[in-house]
């Protein structure tokens, strides 16, 4: 089908849904300033140990890393010994205020709680901020980092690596193509949580390390003793009770394991289905597993309604967590693959079809998979037929990796795409021998950091900037507010208003602990 035709089948749906400078508002260069795209930038990080390091990994060979803050000296040892020279701080408002003249772009990779709080405090000094995902803890929040973006007129980035990759393009691509018909349904899953949930007891406290400030470290969230529950070393992921990375575990810093994995894997879905641009008829955690008073469950399954949109249909959206094997859904073919395939053990570092052979461990932990400083770059792993018919031959040695994708259910067939939207195929797979796909309607990442990058020198906006990742994180926290309660919750968006459950509605704004609070910035 070409393009016109595609645009024809469509009718106004594709009209603007693809703006030629990609997605969002370029950075208003009145406040930011330029840069030519030969002239580094000066970058720092608030959380330089985990993501953030491999964040400043993927900035590093290009641009220059002038400051660093981290609560903890002990998780962010490795990247202050890469950058000796970089002056180090705990608290990111003393860095701020002492190095604002020195630095262009700041990378925030703390725990979720403190990431609207960080992050505006940046926006507000005109910095360009990239910002980890799922961006922020409530709605409001995601409201209010969109609405300093635009004001302060910065570039921005979610560190949602998969929206860069070229198999989630594809996926859009082949949607908008007529390739499965109207899609009606959408299963997507994780074997997410790694960590600790679903506990019902907090240990008792212990003394606090040298090593951490555990008042900065909380920032926002009530205070509370510090307890490193019953451990004298860190768990496999770097761990103790809460930090520096079993936080996603819990209400009052993270968002669970559907904030932890929605923003990578319900990416590709957000984009082909133009779900942030959709209303919500309702959601609701129909299942769960492992219940606690203060922390997420232990395994989850959370159904998502959407209304029509355009001349897509309606839409139904069901997330699973806590899998250890692929889930099983109605009309997919017995023995397919879906989500992430295989890998060909024999195949060399680099797997199928190019990449990388093995997701990181959580919190981007060297050691657990990639070394520090990896990061997705476009395309990632696309589909291969020759790689397919090569896993298949018998005697192949395989590896399967963790249940992680998507498959989208359409009138007419059926499409599976990976983690990041690696490997995007038709579903059964041998409709995908002599496939072709569609001619490009988007343009094409040059990998993420890469994307932020570009934005913050005056190029086309991050193709996760906030005017885009806001408002797809606003319907995914929908459904970790739906985690803590039961039945259906009705939104409506106009008021930012859960109608139906009054205690609900309370989690769409943050309680902010006296003096962690930021002023309400309106638009």
């Amino acid at each position: 089908m070409s393009v016109s035709r595609r645009h024809f089948f469509y009718g106004s749906l594709l009209a603007g849904a693809v703006p030629a400078a990609g997605y969002g508002s370029t950075a208003n260069l009145k406040f930011a300033g330029y840069r030519s795209p030969n002239e580094k930038l000066n970058m720092a990080a608030i959380g330089s140990g985990g993501q953030g390091a491999a964040n400043l990994g993927a900035a590093a060979p290009t641009e220059n890393v002038v400051a660093l803050c981290d609560v903890d000296d002990r998780r962010a040892a490795p990247t202050f010994k890469r950058f000796p020279n970089a002056p180090r701080y705990r608290d990111f408002r003393e860095m701020l205020d002492k190095e604002a003249k020195n630095i262009d772009a700041v990378i925030v990779a703390t725990p979720d709680h403190m990431h609207a709080t960080a992050a505006i405090a940046c926006m507000e000094r005109q910095k360009h901020v990239y910002t980890q995902k799922p961006l922020v803890r409530t709605v409001w929040e995601a409201r209010q980092m969109r609405a300093a973006a635009r004001k302060y007129g910065v570039a921005t980035q979610m560190g949602n690596q998969g929206y860069s990759n070229e198999g989630t393009r594809q996926c859009a691509e082949m949607v908008w193509n007529g390739e499965i018909g109207s899609v009606t349904e959408v299963h997507a899953w994780s074997d997410r949580p790694l960590w600790p949930q679903g506990l019902t007891e907090i240990p008792g406290p212990d003394p606090v390390p040298d090593t951490l400030s555990w008042d900065l470290w909380l920032g926002v969230a009530a205070d509370r003793p510090f307890t490193a529950g019953g451990k004298t070393e860190p768990d496999r992921w770097g761990g103790f009770f809460y930090q520096p990375f079993n936080w996603r575990g819990f209400y009052d810093f993270g968002c669970g394991a559907l904030g932890d994995m929605a923003c990578h894997i319900l990416g590709a879905p957000n984009m082909a289905l133009h779900l942030s641009k959709r209303k919500i008829v309702g959601v609701e955690c129909i299942k769960k597993e492992g219940t606690s008073p203060f922390m997420f469950p232990k395994a989850s399954v959370t159904r998502y309604d959407f209304a029509p949109y355009g001349d897509m249909p309606a839409l139904k959206i069901f997330w699973y967590d806590g899998l250890k094997e692929n889930p099983k859904v109605p009309g997919v073919p017995e023995g397919e693959w879906l989500g992430d395939p295989p890998f060909l053990t024999t195949g060399g570092p680099g797997g199928p079809g190019g990449g990388r052979g093995q997701r990181r461990g959580p919190g981007g932990a060297p050691g657990m998979g990639q070394p520090a400083g990896f990061e997705f770059h476009s395309p990632g792993r696309v589909f291969n037929w020759d790689t397919f018919q090569k896993m298949r031959e018998p005697g192949a040695q395989l590896r399967f990796p963790t249940p992680d994708g998507s498959v989208f259910i359409g009138e007419k067939g059926l499409l599976t795409t990976g983690t990041y939207g690696e490997v995007t195929r038709l579903l059964p797979v041998e409709k995908m021998k002599d496939y072709h796909m569609p001619p490009p309607l988007l343009t094409r990442s040059p990998g993420h950091m890469r994307d932020f990058i570009r934005a913050c020198k005056g190029g086309d906006p991050a193709c996760s900037n906030f005017d885009v990742a806001a408002p797809f994180v606003e319907w995914m926290l929908l459904g970790v507010a739906a985690l803590r309660h039961e039945g259906k919750l009705e939104y409506d968006p106009d008021k930012m208003r859960i109608t139906n459950n009054s205690e609900a509605n309370k989690l769409l704004r943050p309680v902010f602990r006296k003096g962690w609070g930021f002023k309400e910035i309106k638009g």
